[in-house]
């Protein structure tokens, strides 16, 4: 009688699995994790994309903010959870490609934790100078940087933000000396930009743009392998005689590693529509993000590259580990 019992109790449990198996994905809400607060540039692309996957999955996809730690701890949260499709993450730069360098004793593994499902969008910075500086193109600022090494400065965020590790960048590729000025938020050193404490930022382009416009402060380059669409006139530090310099925040969509691969491929399908949606692209663009459709494989080549690129640099710049 015993045994019938079990094996009544089996049966039972495999019709279950196997009915879970069957159920069409996704049959319930899915959590998109990001990992810093709301209202935040990245928050706002999350819910951008989230609502056009809803719409095109037929599902809801709750955004929950975990801030904390530089974005490491809803990352870490993705990293646990479970590889069923109904839990995905926003990953940028600094999450994926920074923080592994920056951490003492890192929580995650960007490239082993994860898998990627596509890239969302970039957004490059502009190197914005003050009026009264003698430079008007990149060129000229090198020139003036050498003239005088570690005269110039720049302001950041913070030895460890991707603002700063943009002019130790530029610094390292033009072989040229600038002396980083720190800030706690990015307003309040592009407004010493403006009152010529500072001679000059990689500053973000949207709160950047009315500046320019008034000639308060003087566009020079944008970071972006290719001019940015609202700065069109502006040239990139790579084709003002710096090959192969680029320094942007990408942000990406991404879900814990062993999401089954039928899924992953559903994901970046419905994301490549979104980023090709003339109303998603232009809510991003206000952003300054420049949408980037594109492969999981391609997105896994960026974060490996990136992690490279990064770690030379925050090497190179003495960055100690968090």
């Amino acid at each position: 009688m015993r045994r019938v019992a079990w094996a009544l109790l089996l049966t039972v449990l495999e019709v279950h699995v196997a009915a879970a198996q069957s159920r069409p994905w996704p049959d319930r809400p899915i959590h998109l994790i990001v990992p810093f607060p709301a209202g935040s540039s990245s928050d706002i692309v999350a819910r951008i994309v989230a609502k056009g996957l809803g719409e095109r999955l037929g599902q809801q996809l709750v955004v929950e903010n975990r801030p904390g730690a530089s974005g490491n701890l809803g990352t870490e949260a993705v990293a646990r959870a479970t590889a069923d499709g109904y839990t995905l993450g926003l990953a940028n730069t600094s999450t994926h490609t920074l923080s592994p360098s920056l951490m003492a004793h890192p929580t995650y593994d960007p490239v082993k934790d994860f898998v990627p499902i596509s890239m969302i969008g970039a957004s490059p910075f502009v190197l914005a100078l003050h009026p009264n500086v003698g430079a008007k193109t990149v060129p000229e600022l090198i020139a003036l940087a050498r003239s005088a090494p570690g005269k110039l400065t720049f302001a950041s965020a913070g030895p460890a933000t991707l603002a700063n590790l943009a002019g130790v960048l530029f610094a390292k590729t033009a072989h040229i000396e600038l002396t980083p000025v720190s800030y706690r938020g990015s307003g309040q050193e592009i407004l010493d930009v403006v009152a010529g404490r500072v001679d000059m930022a990689f500053a973000t382009i949207p709160p950047t743009l009315p500046l320019i416009r008034e000639d308060k402060v003087r566009a020079v380059a944008v970071t972006g392998p290719q001019r940015s669409p609202i700065l069109s006139d502006v040239p990139t530090v790579a084709e003002s005689g710096l090959p192969g310099y680029e320094s942007v925040l990408w942000q990406a969509l991404y879900a814990p590693a062993g999401t089954p691969a039928a899924i992953v491929t559903r994901l970046n399908a419905e994301v490549n529509a979104i980023l090709r949606d003339s109303a998603a692209v232009d809510a991003l663009g206000k952003l300054g993000v420049e949408a980037e459709p594109g492969t999981p494989q391609q997105l896994a080549d960026r974060i490996a590259a990136d992690l490279e690129k990064w770690h030379a640099v925050i090497v190179s710049a003495g960055i100690p580990p968090q």
